[in-house]
C-alpha cells in the first residue's frame, strides 16, 4: 500500500520522466527524419512511406532512449526538491532513506518493464515492419507515387517515367515514356528514351526483380556529346527497373527476432542479443544511480550535476558498447562481462547512497596545540 508521501514522489518523478522522454523523442525524431529524408532523396525508398518508416524507426530508438530519459528525469525531479529544500523538510519530519528508495524502485520497475518490452519485441518488430514497407514500396511503382499525366522519378535513381493513363490496380499502363541515363562500356554517358503504346508491370516469381513489359513502341539510345544515336522499333520491350541499394549502415541482425538471435551461433547475432537483454538492467542501474547523484545544495548550479551525470552515463554506455563490440568480434563467448559492468555501477550507486544517509559520527574535542 502506498502512502501519501510515496504517491507524491511517484507522481513528481513520473511527470518529469514523461516530460524528459517527450523532449528526447522529439530530438531523436528530428535526427531520424534527417536520415530518412536523405535516403528518400538518394532514391533509397519512395516518399510515400517516409512517415511510417520514420515512426517505426523512432519506436526502435526507444530501447536506448528510455533508460536515459528515466535517469535524467529522476535527477531533475529530485534535484528540484533538494534545491527548494523539500527534501530537507521531509527529512526533518522523519522521512528516512526508504521514503525515497521505494517510489524510485517502483518507477524503475515500470521503466525496466517497458524497456524490456521495447528491446526484446517492439523494437525488432518495428525494424522488420519498416523493412517490409520499404521493400514493398520499392517493388511497386504505384507506391512510388506514379500518377497518370505526371512525370515520376523511378526508385533507385532509375530515371523518370510518364504515363497518360493507368489502371485502377496500377499494373496496366497507357501510353508510356521512360528516360534513363547510363554509362556504356567505353565510359560514355548515354540517354535511353523509350516510348510505348502501352505496358504492364510485373515481378519475377521470386518477388525480387521488377520489370515493365512495354508494347509497340520505339527505343532510342543517344550518346551525350556525339551524334551516332540509333533507334529501334519493337513489339515488346521488357525494361528492368533498377534495384534499390540497401542501407549500408543497417545491421542485418538488428531486424531479427530475439529468439532467432538467442539460437544463432553468429557473433553479430550474439552481440545484438546481448545488447537487447542488457537494456532493462541498464535502465534499473541508471535510476538507482540517479538517487545519490541528484542530491545538491540550494546554491549549487541547476544543471551542474546533470552535466556530471551525462558524463557518467556516457562512460557507462561506452563500456557496454565496447563489450558488445568484443562479442561481435568473437573475442567474448557470452555477455557475462557486461553483467560485471552493471554490478560495478550498482555497487557505486549503493555506496554513494549509503554514504549520504549514514549517521555522522560526532567529532571529538580538538587537541590543544602546545
Amino acid at each position: 500500500m502506498l502512502s501519501i508521501l510515496d504517491r507524491y514522489f511517484l507522481r513528481e518523478l513520473a511527470q518529469t520522466v514523461a516530460a524528459t522522454t517527450i523532449v528526447l523523442v522529439a530530438i531523436i525524431t528530428g535526427t531520424t527524419f534527417a536520415k530518412v529524408l536523405q535516403q528518400v532523396a538518394g532514391g533509397g525508398f519512395p516518399a510515400s512511406v517516409m512517415f511510417p518508416v520514420l515512426g517505426l524507426r523512432t519506436l526502435d530508438g526507444l530501447t536506448n532512449l528510455l533508460p536515459l530519459a528515466g535517469f535524467l528525469g529522476v535527477m531533475m525531479a529530485l534535484g528540484r526538491m533538494y534545491r527548494e529544500s523539500e527534501m530537507h523538510v521531509l527529512a526533518s519530519s522523519g522521512m528516512g532513506p526508504r521514503g525515497l528508495l521505494k517510489p524510485v524502485a517502483i518507477l524503475a520497475g515500470i521503466i525496466v518493464l517497458i524497456t524490456g518490452l521495447v528491446s526484446l519485441w517492439l523494437g525488432p518488430w518495428a525494424v522488420r515492419t519498416a523493412d517490409t514497407l520499404v521493400a514493398e514500396a520499392n517493388r511497386s511503382v504505384i507506391a512510388a507515387g506514379l500518377d497518370a499525366g505526371r512525370f515520376t522519378a523511378l526508385p533507385g535513381k532509375g530515371g523518370i517515367i510518364f504515363v497518360d493513363s493507368l489502371s485502377r490496380d496500377g499494373s496496366v499502363l497507357g501510353r508510356t515514356f521512360v528516360a534513363t541515363e547510363s554509362v556504356d562500356s567505353d565510359g560514355v554517358r548515354q540517354l535511353k528514351v523509350i516510348t510505348a503504346a502501352g505496358g504492364q508491370l510485373y515481378q519475377e516469381s521470386s518477388g525480387e526483380g521488377r520489370f515493365m513489359a512495354l508494347r509497340n513502341g520505339w527505343q532510342y539510345k543517344i550518346p551525350l556529346g556525339r551524334d551516332d544515336w540509333w533507334r529501334m522499333q519493337y513489339a515488346r520491350n521488357d525494361v528492368a527497373l533498377s534495384d534499390v541499394k540497401a542501407d549500408e549502415e543497417e545491421d542485418p541482425a538488428h531486424s531479427q527476432g530475439t529468439w532467432a538471435l538467442a539460437t544463432s551461433p553468429s557473433p553479430d547475432a550474439r552481440a545484438e542479443f546481448a545488447w537487447r537483454i542488457h537494456a532493462p538492467p541498464m535502465a534499473f542501474v541508471l535510476l538507482m544511480l540517479a538517487l545519490p547523484l541528484s542530491r545538491q545544495s540550494p546554491r549549487e548550479p541547476r544543471y551542474g550535476r546533470i552535466l556530471l551525470a551525462l558524463l557518467g552515463f556516457y562512460f557507462y554506455y561506452l563500456l557496454l558498447a565496447l563489450g558488445r563490440a568484443q562479442i561481435g568480434k568473437g573475442h567474448w563467448a557470452n555477455s557475462s562481462p557486461l553483467l560485471l559492468v552493471h554490478l560495478l555501477a550498482l555497487a557505486l550507486a549503493g555506496w554513494l547512497f549509503w554514504k549520504q544517509h549514514a549517521p555522522r559520527k560526532p567529532r571529538g574535542p580538538r587537541k590543544a596545540v602546545a
